[in-house]
């Protein structure tokens, strides 16, 4: 799920605990957890409802001072069907960072990943690339994604996918600007 930063604040306080959205069908899934540039957020309900049922209160409750600001604020399609999403932001740690902070990595952990890795590589339509890019991010911690992209002759964005992949597994890490290779990454980079 995407937010924008109109209702951060708000959304952190747990004071903003709605959205609506114009979807073709259903982007959100209750009991599931998203990352959002908020942070981590997890889905209560979704409901599809008509633009006359929205009240008062659930304007407040999504951050607009009346239904008619919420339902002016809803982009996409008015065509489309509005889904309510309850939600709240879940405070826990995110797993991928616990994961990505264990440097002590034992034999068994070590087979997991190199078994983890070689699945991405056979699966990949542009050969394998798990090693060499966790070779390249270690070598240019901080360097933007595009420019490491270009050194292996990869399209931006179809590299990022391939990125969060790794970080997934607790390798990489993304800063402000570019990646760099996790305590995890780095043991397993180290052995």
């Amino acid at each position: 799920m995407q937010f924008d930063g109109r209702h951060r604040d708000e959304i952190l306080a747990g004071e903003v605990t709605l959205t609506f959205r114009r979807w073709r069908r259903r982007q959100a899934v209750p009991g599931h957890t998203y990352r959002t540039f908020i942070g981590r957020v997890a889905v209560d309900a979704v409901d599809v409802v008509e633009p006359a049922d929205v009240t008062a209160d659930e304007a407040r409750r999504a951050g607009y001072a009346t239904v008619d600001e919420l339902l002016s604020a809803v982009a996409g399609d008015p065509d489309l069907p509005l889904y309510r999403v309850a939600f709240h932001v879940d405070h826990a740690p995110d797993p991928r960072s616990l994961l990505a902070a264990d440097d002590a990595l034992s034999d068994a952990d070590r087979a997991d990943v190199d078994r983890r890795l070689d699945r991405l590589d056979a699966r990949s339509s542009h050969g394998a690339w798990t090693r060499p890019t966790l070779a390249l991010i270690a070598d240019n911690p901080g360097v933007r994604a595009p420019d490491l992209a270009a050194t292996v002759g990869r399209e931006t964005e179809p590299f990022k996918v391939d990125v969060r992949k790794l970080k997934n597994l607790g390798l990489t890490e993304s800063l402000s600007v570019g990646y760099r290779l996790s305590p995890r990454g780095r043991a397993y980079l180290g052995r």
